[in-house]
């Protein structure tokens, strides 16, 4: 058990079903389990028993997870998150990364709820996207948008403007290119992601204000995800007949364009 204090990890907080039994594999003995630990030793047998019904909680997320349960549970956590059954992979993955962005741009709300925005928008396009190209929509890519690359490349696309406004005082497009993709890389490889997994999000990261230098889907969505949360900020919402036809200029995927001009403009073209 963990001494958290936060209504996430706090066992105060939990419910009756949150403390269950387990059969042993090896000899059939019941072994008892928080839903917070990892695994335990058979007091039988003395074989290590995974807990199949292990709830992270916040702690895979939250900034403040090593401060509020420790380093040696948020480890446990952490190897535990990776042997996670094939379907709860990419949800463990997203969480990982969130974590690390978090904690990279420390007390930095503005950054943090961009990325987080910017994720939410990439997961809407990702969802219909797929399902365009899945019907052999014409105006998809060859390839289909792999949701890994995606969601990283949304969450880390601007990791690097902490260290641009550092070295360049400026936190222009040109400069976040070239100091995110090392630090992306840093974190995706301490996460144990797949070089061509960790490639892929770096080349994104490094064009992610340079459109037509990286043509795929999975840069297009990402593209669109943080135009739909810039867009506001960079023209006139006000004047419509102009705005589509800036949506039209400037977005690169039907899907994006589409829910642009639903949520700034007269409705979906």
């Amino acid at each position: 058990m963990s001494d958290a204090k936060c209504p996430g990890q706090n066992p105060q907080y939990w419910k009756p079903e949150d403390a269950f039994e387990v059969s042993c594999p090896n000899c059939k003995e019941i072994v008892e389990f928080f839903k917070d630990e990892p695994k335990r030793r058979c007091h039988n047998c003395k074989q290590e028993v995974i807990n199949p019904k292990v709830d992270f909680g916040c702690a895979l997320w939250c900034p403040k997870a090593v401060d509020c349960i420790g380093q040696e549970r948020y480890q446990q956590l952490l190897a535990a998150a990776k042997t996670q059954p094939k379907q709860d992979k990419y949800r463990t993955k997203k969480d990982l990364l969130l974590f690390e962005m978090e904690k990279y741009f420390g007390g930095d709300e503005r950054r943090i709820n961009h990325a987080r925005k910017v994720l939410g928008f990439a997961e809407q396009l990702l969802e219909k996207e797929q399902a365009a190209w899945a019907m052999g929509s014409p105006t998809t890519a060859c390839r289909p948008a792999d949701p890994l690359v995606v969601i990283s490349a949304a969450i880390l696309h601007d990791i690097g403007i902490h260290k641009a406004e550092e070295k360049y005082k400026s936190s222009a497009g040109n400069y976040q290119e070239i100091e995110g993709p090392p630090i992306a890389r840093v974190i995706m490889e301490k996460l144990q992601f797949k070089k061509e997994i960790i490639d892929e999000v770096c080349e994104i990261v490094a064009h992610h204000h340079s459109p037509g230098k990286v043509d795929t889907l999975n840069f297009k969505v990402l593209y669109d995800a943080d135009w739909l949360v810039n867009l506001k900020d960079e023209f006139d919402t006000g004047n419509k007949e102009k705005l589509t036809k800036t949506i039209d200029r400037v977005f690169l995927t039907s899907s994006g364009k589409e829910l642009a001009k639903r949520i700034y403009g007269r409705g979906g073209s």
